[in-house]
């Protein structure tokens, strides 16, 4: 049953069958074959359980705190103060590209919303200033892979609902790991973006300076906010997000850039993007009920055991399947197929849960600029008019330095466990 419920969905995706429902069509297909037809009442009954839970219920929140700043103007301030405080570098734009989506990833938390709304600004500031568009088009992609890294995070709850552990915990565990992704691709730019024959940008003047700082701090607020409720015992996970919605709409209010239509547009933007998660944790949930009749991840846990019993080894065939996964499958529903299996597996050989989320999430990142399925590469392409293949091809060089944090991320573990560890205590 299992053999056939994977290559059931790997077929569907190959397919272009979209996640969600390859995800609930390799169920039915399984359950149908297995003479469980009869019994097909209780796929909608395990997709309300999946769902049926209140950490979730941070994931709209903070989708909808992300869409609220994009819409009230705070990605044009985040560009602006990034471009204040790095633009008359050399290479300097690349080094706002990354700047930038460092400052976002504590408004949004996803990559895809940095994308569509930093993206465009960036894309069309460096193509003005004689950046080629695919090199502009593909940083803008690496450097979205801070988003979902630094605190708030959609994926890092949907994995901590996963794991059972803390959000706060994975908040703090993919800080360090985020700044070190942004320093990485700032290292790539000083060695590599620099070899581009493109003018200078004049040093912004102390007015600029002072003032574009005073609207960028605004943005900074916002992880100060969610983070400083959820670790001082405030407000849960859930309610931080609520109060992450209110500091937005308060924000736009204040810069008087907020109407009727713009919180609409975020509403529905907001529920369309939730909708889509929603439906891939449920019918995930019936995937991971089928394969707990069967007993798979007990079962590929000593087989793993009988392969190697070294973890060095063992974290290193990881890798290489998260990566080739990635490539393939999104980040959500990976995590939502693949973390109820290997958790068995990630205990056996004692690899703490929150250093193993912070892999998984990172791993997975990368195949959002990773050919043939790489989302981050498909909405790039869209938003700056740039053809497919010419961002594919110029974002290789980029993925060595991702590559080189991961494989740092994945065998140097306080890294990630360092901040958890020092304000919340060792588990």
């Amino acid at each position: 049953m299992t053999t056939l419920l994977f290559f059931s969905f790997v077929s569907l995706m190959l397919l272009r069958v979209p996640v969600a429902m390859a995800v609930g069509g390799s169920v039915v297909v399984t359950l149908i074959y297995a003479g469980y037809g009869d019994g097909l009442y209780i796929v909608p009954l395990q997709v309300l359980e999946g769902i049926d839970n209140a950490s979730l219920l941070a994931v709209p929140f903070f989708i909808l705190a992300g869409n609220l700043m994009n819409t009230v103007g705070m990605t044009d301030k985040i560009f602006n103060f990034a471009m204040a405080l790095m633009g008359h570098f050399r290479a300097g734009l690349a080094q706002v590209n990354v700047l930038g989506s460092m400052i976002f990833a504590g408004v949004n938390g996803t990559a895809v919303g940095d994308i569509a709304g930093l993206g465009q600004i960036e894309v069309k500031a460096m193509r003005e200033r004689g950046y080629p568009a695919d090199f502009a088009a593909a940083m803008t992609v690496a450097s979205s892979i801070v988003g979902p890294l630094i605190p708030p995070s959609v994926g890092l709850v949907v994995y901590a609902y996963l794991a059972n552990q803390s959000v706060a915990r994975m908040f703090l565990a993919g800080f360090l790991p985020g700044v070190l992704v942004g320093i990485s691709l700032m290292v790539f730019n000083r060695f590599y973006a620099q070899r581009l024959n493109v003018p200078v940008q004049p040093r912004a003047t102390l007015e600029v300076l002072i003032r574009t700082t005073r609207e960028g701090a605004v943005a900074l607020v916002a992880p100060a906010i969610i983070l400083g409720a959820i670790l001082t015992g405030f407000t849960t996970a859930t309610e931080a997000g609520v109060l992450a919605c209110a500091y937005a709409l308060a924000i736009g209010a204040w810069y008087r850039q907020l109407s009727l239509p713009h919180i609409w547009k975020a509403l529905t933007d907001t529920m369309l993007m939730t909708t889509v998660v929603m439906i891939i944790i449920g019918f995930s949930t019936v995937m991971g009920w089928l394969l707990a009749i069967e007993q798979a991840p007990q079962a590929m846990a000593r087989a793993m055991l009988l392969v190697t019993q070294s973890r060095p080894i063992f974290l290193a065939l990881l890798l290489v399947f998260f990566l080739i996964i990635g490539c393939f499958v999104e980040g959500v529903p990976a995590k939502l197929i693949l973390v109820p299996i290997l958790l068995p597996m990630i205990d056996s050989y004692g690899i703490d849960r929150v250093h193993f989320g912070i892999i998984i999430q990172m791993a997975l990142l990368i195949g959002i600029a990773t050919p043939p399925m790489g989302i981050g590469l498909y909405v790039i392409s869209e938003v700056a008019r740039v053809p497919f293949e010419r961002v594919t091809l110029a974002i290789m060089p980029m993925l060595v330095p991702l590559l080189v944090v991961l494989v740092l991320l994945t065998y140097l573990p306080q890294i990630s466990l360092f901040l958890p560890d020092l304000i919340m205590g060792p588990e």
